[in-house]
């Protein structure tokens, strides 16, 4: 059972598939989550937020009626009237322009692919970094990102190393994490944050927010 045990955080969880959704449920339950509802679309999902109040939902991105953006036309609405409710979208199939829009909506948002729930561990500590406040896309679609550049990069005048540093940040790490993955201290990790935040000419708002607005960045240079 994970911190999260002490004081249970709400979700919901919205997927068509019952046996994914009900599986979704029972691994969130074992690790100290209290799934208050279930759904198999994004009315009954918009209507469970409304009525519970969760702190997180869990959202398919395709379901009924077309299977194309229900979930994550609910996951807008669900920002929009619930700016505090963290918001995880799971997908099939790597899609740059959702995810984009879904990291572009603020902070607590994730956009996972659902092979990552075979890490059950890894899934469950992203679910939980999310909660607390973390922007988190899927590594398959910074991997993509990283491999597409436009012929005007603003990130031109970052550095290999700081362009490895943006990536794990886009994957929603830590200065720790980070430093754990690239084997250097975090002091040095905080000295490349720092530099890039200076390199993007970002506005002095708050150092996690404009963490968010560094990912956009990387994340539109493509």
């Amino acid at each position: 059972m994970r911190g999260m045990a002490a004081v249970r955080t709400r979700a919901v969880v919205a997927d068509d598939d019952v046996l994914l959704r009900e599986g979704l449920a029972i691994l969130l339950e074992r690790s100290g989550f209290e799934v208050v509802g279930q759904c198999a679309d994004g009315h009954a999902l918009t209507a469970l937020v409304r009525e519970h109040r969760p702190e997180l939902a869990l959202i398919d991105i395709r379901m009924p009626p077309t299977h194309t953006t229900e979930g994550l036309d609910a996951a807008r609405v669900i920002r929009q009237e619930f700016p505090d409710t963290a918001i995880v979208v799971l997908s099939a199939h790597v899609d740059v322009e959702h995810a984009m829009d879904l990291l572009g909506s603020g902070q607590r948002s994730g956009y996972l692919l659902k092979s990552r729930v075979t890490d059950v561990d890894e899934f469950m500590e992203t679910l939980e970094r999310v909660v607390k406040g973390a922007s988190i896309v899927d590594p398959a679609v910074v991997h993509e990102l990283v491999a597409a550049r436009r012929v005007e990069d603003p990130l031109d005048n970052i550095t290999t190393r700081e362009r490895e540093v943006l990536a794990l940040m886009a994957e929603g790490r830590s200065n720790a994490g980070i430093a754990k993955t690239l084997w250097v201290t975090e002091g040095t990790v905080e000295k490349h944050v720092r530099s890039i935040l200076s390199k993007l000419r970002l506005p002095g708002t708050g150092d996690d927010h404009r963490r968010v607005l560094a990912v956009l960045t990387f994340l539109k240079a493509r």
